[in-house]
């Protein structure tokens, strides 16, 4: 019987290799050592809480939710937030109801990609969460600091999944062509040593990806004595494309790339690394929202329009979506590697809260305090106050820090864009408060 043959007769239901090789349990699990190890905080929970699920995709996120909901004894409920809405929610919670009611019995939902859901969406869920009703697990690849919305995150314990690593890939491959029930095992193919630890490489992490991809080279391998080898040329047919390199370590070295190139004035560079890292499938909204740090931190008042036009950017993306959102960040990212530059917000912003910390509350000066009733009048608040408009040009010279930090300068503006207005501006007022 040949790959084909026996993928007809025995493989009914069409389900790839990656869901029919699907761990049953704990035992089956590979990888995330440091949650279902022994003595680890996912082996060892007893009553199910609600949890965020956060990590790359194919390392288990699914899986693990269903294996965690089978132990809990729960009845087990998976949506997608990319198609479901508030009526799935509602749907579920009345059966979830009708569960407890007539069996006691608790419902676990699962959601996936629970990033996707709004706020609208997401406050929905809060009430049976809350109540008790729905045991949430949500899973997601973006930070849920971020994306979910307090109330909800404040219920949930957020636990991360790591990339696996090529080992572990490895095992699972192995694991793969060795079951004779679920896997290939029963299937006349080779595959060398090279040939596995090719894909376990590529797979860069994602278990789905490599066990896809061992199904398409089984399929498209060459026959060679009676067997199908796969071979090298097979697995990057089989992978179609040179995966990029885009680990952790990477995601956070290109990140820093993207800025850097922004805050030198390299367009160029700039724009190279916004598209390796949406390329390599980071949220845009992760950038834009990088670009928005980016416009008042290190543009600052040097260009008051550029945290105006980072934001711009973040609402047209929300409003297009893809492909036509790569026009406005890219626009973005070109106004601000162009922007002239300074970082004397963050400076400012620095020593102020260097003073607050040295100092701690100091009092505010009498003459800045409101006076709205008769005894704050009566202890002299707002008594001596030289109210700006009364006077040329809308400066006079006045205390307005504490007695403390009288004097004392946070902002000290350079010559840069903007910021040279703002400074002649301030060389101006410190002349007229003198008059």
């Amino acid at each position: 019987m040949d790959l084909f043959q026996y993928k007809g007769s025995k493989d009914k239901s069409g389900r790839p290799l990656a869901e029919r090789m699907r761990p049953r349990d704990l035992d089956e699990l590979v990888g995330q050592a440091h949650l279902v190890g022994p003595g680890k905080l996912l082996a060892t929970i007893g009553e199910l809480p609600s949890l965020i699920l956060w990590g790359p995709p194919g390392t288990g996120k699914t899986t693990l939710a269903r294996i965690l909901a089978a132990r809990s004894g729960a009845r087990f409920e998976q949506l997608s937030a990319v198609s479901a809405g508030l009526k799935d929610v509602r749907e579920i919670v009345a059966a979830a109801e009708r569960e407890r009611g007539e069996r006691a019995r608790r419902t676990v939902l699962f959601l996936d990609e629970i990033h996707r859901f709004n706020k609208a969406q997401q406050d929905a869920l809060l009430p049976s969460v809350e109540a008790g009703l729905l045991t949430l697990i949500g899973a997601t690849t973006e930070n849920p600091s971020f994306e979910v919305i307090a109330a909800l995150l404040s219920r949930c314990r957020v636990v991360r999944l790591e990339p696996l690593d090529e080992r572990e890939l490895r095992t699972l491959i192995d694991r793969a062509l060795a079951d004779e029930e679920r896997g290939l095992g029963k299937l006349a193919i080779e595959v060398p040593d090279e040939s596995r630890d090719e894909l376990a490489r590529a797979a860069r992490g994602d278990a789905r990806r490599a066990l896809n991809a061992l199904e398409v080279a089984a399929q498209v391998a060459p026959l060679v004595d009676g067997k199908r080898r796969v071979d090298l040329a097979t697995v990057e047919q089989a992978l179609q494309a040179k995966t990029l390199l885009y680990d952790e370590d990477e995601h956070y070295w290109i990140v820093s790339a993207f800025i850097k190139s922004m805050r030198g004035s390299d367009p160029d560079a700039a724009v190279y690394w916004m598209a390796r890292m949406v390329e390599a499938g980071d949220d845009p909204l992760f950038v834009l929202r990088r670009m928005v740090i980016f416009a008042a931190e290190d543009v600052g008042v040097a260009d008051p329009r550029a945290l105006q036009v980072a934001v711009a950017a973040t609402e047209a993306f929300q409003l297009v979506g893809m492909p036509e959102g790569w026009l406005p960040m890219t626009e973005a990212a070109i106004y601000l590697a162009t922007a002239p530059k300074t970082n004397t917000v963050l400076t400012t912003v620095g020593a102020a809260r260097a003073a607050v910390d040295e100092h701690g509350a100091l009092p505010v000066p009498p003459h800045l305090r409101n006076a709205p009733t008769p005894l704050a009048r009566q202890m002299g608040h707002g008594r001596g106050y030289l109210y700006p408009h009364d006077f040329e040009g809308a400066a006079v010279e006045q205390q307005y820090l504490p007695d403390a930090l009288a004097g004392a300068r946070f902002y000290h503006p350079r010559d840069s864009g903007y910021e040279k207005t703002i400074a002649e501006r301030m060389r101006w007022l410190a002349e007229q408060k003198k008059r």
